[in-house]
């Protein structure tokens, strides 16, 4: 398998860097954190007229149909460089719509392609690990053809902002999605270590509409793009923080000596390299298949995938954190950004013992 991007792919991952690279950088960050502001708006236009999101939506939503492979670019560079927008879930969301939505529910995904509205889905469930089937139950029957939905779901980034969430659930025919507006439905914020907004969604005979068949493909489909976008943002928050780290190794002084010439510091950091190539190689392996429709193999590439980023690639970022020494500690420094950020998608992903449950059931 050839693991270089295509010509069309690189220039994806140049004008995201370069984007990313320009307004993205400590200060800017710095002064989003004490805003308030659950995103930096200016940043989110930014991205969207660059193309970014548009990018990677299918062509039935307006965009260019460069698919997961394309996500994963966009999101390992924004996760690089721990961009406060709420692009991961968004693109999950709406490439989704854009696949298996109405032509009304595509034009809400285009919308997100222009910055306009915010986007995001309902993953996670009390007890049940990303990509298992819901608990939350589907009931047809509703005005206008409408569903009620009931059930609860966790840590739901960004689920304030949005115009609507994609909720997966179960109903008579199988599992489903369905498009829920969060005035709908009752919000408990929850607190993540990022300081990203989430909350809880509670869902009472709420109304929703579908999205496609409940014949269980388009849930199928939901966990897959979640999994390329959680496992490319978390490879470049890894690449991200190994680049802080390296340059912090050879510019510190011990002993009359840069860090990075003793030997116990030079194993310790191609460490980390190795880490981050391994979950490099799963992710683009698993996206390109996604991709290809090689489902059953793209789904089993990319649970090596969040297992290498739930569990070798955070050990990756406690190395890096104690090569900082105490520099490694301050919240205000910008390595920790990078563990927060890694930290919290080795939450999203259930932690190394739930990917491992998940890929023995695939094998």
């Amino acid at each position: 398998m050839d693991f270089d991007l295509d010509e069309t792919q690189a220039e994806l991952k140049e004008l995201a860097a370069g984007l990313f690279g320009r307004e993205a950088g400590h200060d800017r960050l710095a002064a989003h954190e004490k805003s308030g502001q659950p995103y930096d708006a200016e940043l989110w236009r930014a991205v969207a007229r660059a193309g970014l999101i548009g990018a990677c939506l299918p062509e039935e939503a307006g965009g260019a149909g460069l698919g997961a492979v394309a996500m994963a670019v966009v999101a390992r560079e924004a996760g690089a460089r721990v961009v406060p927008v709420p692009l991961q879930d968004g693109l999950v969301a709406a490439m989704v719509i854009g696949r298996y939505g109405s032509a009304a529910q595509r034009a809400l995904a285009a919308r997100l392609a222009e910055g306009e509205v915010v986007l995001t889905a309902a993953l996670m469930e009390p007890g049940r690990d990303l990509g298992t089937p819901p608990l939350t139950e589907a009931r047809p029957g509703g005005a206008g053809g409408a569903w009620a939905l009931s059930g609860r779901k966790t840590m739901v980034s960004y689920a304030a902002e949005a115009a609507a969430i994609v909720v997966p659930a179960v109903t008579p025919r199988g599992v489903g999605l369905f498009l829920v507006e969060p005035g709908a439905a009752s919000l408990a914020p929850a607190p993540t270590s990022t300081g990203e907004p989430a909350a809880t969604l509670i869902l009472s005979d709420t109304p929703a509409e579908p999205l496609g068949e409940p014949d269980g493909a388009a849930f199928a489909a939901l966990r897959r793009l979640a999994l390329v976008a959680l496992t490319a943002s978390a490879s470049g928050v890894l690449a991200g923080a190994l680049a802080l780290t390296t340059e912090h190794i050879k510019t510190r002084r011990q002993f009359d000596r840069a860090l990075a010439e003793f030997q116990a510091v030079t194993m310790q950091i191609a460490d980390v390299y190795i880490a981050g190539r391994a979950l490099d190689v799963a992710v683009w392996s698993g996206a390109w298949r996604a991709d290809q429709g090689l489902a059953e193999e793209a789904d089993v590439d990319l649970e090596v995938a969040a297992h290498t980023a739930a569990d070798a690639a955070l050990a990756a970022l406690y190395t890096c954190q104690h090569l900082h020494g105490g520099l490694g500690l301050d919240v205000t420094y910008p390595l920790h950004r990078h563990f927060a950020w890694g930290k919290h998608r080795a939450h999203l992903l259930g932690g190394a013992e739930a990917r491992l449950d998940m890929m023995g059931a695939l094998v």
